[in-house]
C-alpha cells in the first residue's frame, strides 16, 4: 500500500476488479475506513469498459474483510497483558466488594479488552476475577447505571466517563501493585 499512514489492508478479487479495504493501525472494531476498486491488471478490456456493476458491489464482502483484518492485527500486535489488570480488579473485589473502585477498574479492563478486539469478554473477565460470566455482566451493567461507563448501542465496550476517571485518579495504584513502584 502506498499510504503514509500504516494500517491493515485486505484485498478481494471480484471478476475484473481488485477491491482493497484499509484500516489504520489500532483496534479494528468496524468496517474499513477506505475502499478502492480498480481494474485488475490483465483483466479483459470488455469487462473493464463496462465499468463496475452493482453485481460487483454486492459481491464485496466487508464482513469477511473485517475478520481477516482483525486476525492480521492480532497476529502482528503485542497484545496487552490483561491478566495483571485482572488481578488488580480481583483484589479490589475481594477487598472492597462491589465498590466504585472495583466497578471502575472492571469497566476500564472491559473497555481495554474490547478496544483490543478480544473476543469472549465476559468469560475472560470472569476467569480473571474468579466469578461467573453472568456476575461480570451484572457488574458491568451496574457500572453503566452508576455512570462509570458509556453505552454504544449494539457494540461491546464503551468509554470511561469523567466520573470514572475521577475514581481512577483517586486510587492508590501503587498500593495495588500497579505503577512504577510495583515494578
Amino acid at each position: 500500500m502506498t499510504d503514509q499512514v500504516e494500517g491493515a489492508e485486505v484485498v478481494q478479487q471480484e471478476g475484473a476488479w481488485t477491491v482493497r479495504m484499509w484500516w489504520p493501525n489500532g483496534p479494528i472494531t468496524g468496517g474499513p475506513q477506505r475502499v478502492t476498486i480498480e481494474a485488475t491488471e490483465g483483466a479483459p478490456s470488455g469487462d473493464v469498459l463496462r465499468g463496475i456493476s452493482t453485481t460487483i458491489l454486492r459481491r464485496i464482502n466487508p464482513i469477511a474483510a473485517v475478520e481477516q483484518a482483525k486476525a492480521a492485527a492480532l497476529d502482528s500486535a503485542d497484545l496487552p497483558d490483561f491478566a495483571s489488570q485482572g488481578d488488580v480488579v480481583r483484589r479490589l473485589l475481594d477487598g472492597e466488594g462491589v465498590s466504585p473502585a472495583y466497578l471502575v477498574t472492571l469497566a476500564s479492563l472491559y473497555k481495554d479488552m474490547a478496544d483490543s478486539g478480544a473476543k469472549s469478554l465476559a468469560p475472560d473477565l470472569a476467569a480473571f476475577i474468579g466469578r461467573r460470566p453472568e456476575t461480570v455482566r451484572g457488574h458491568l451493567k451496574q457500572a453503566r447505571r452508576d455512570g462509570y461507563l458509556t453505552t454504544v448501542a449494539g457494540k461491546v465496550g464503551g468509554e470511561l466517563t469523567p466520573k470514572a476517571q475521577a475514581v481512577l485518579e483517586a486510587l492508590d495504584l501503587e498500593a495495588l501493585g500497579v505503577g512504577p513502584a510495583a515494578k
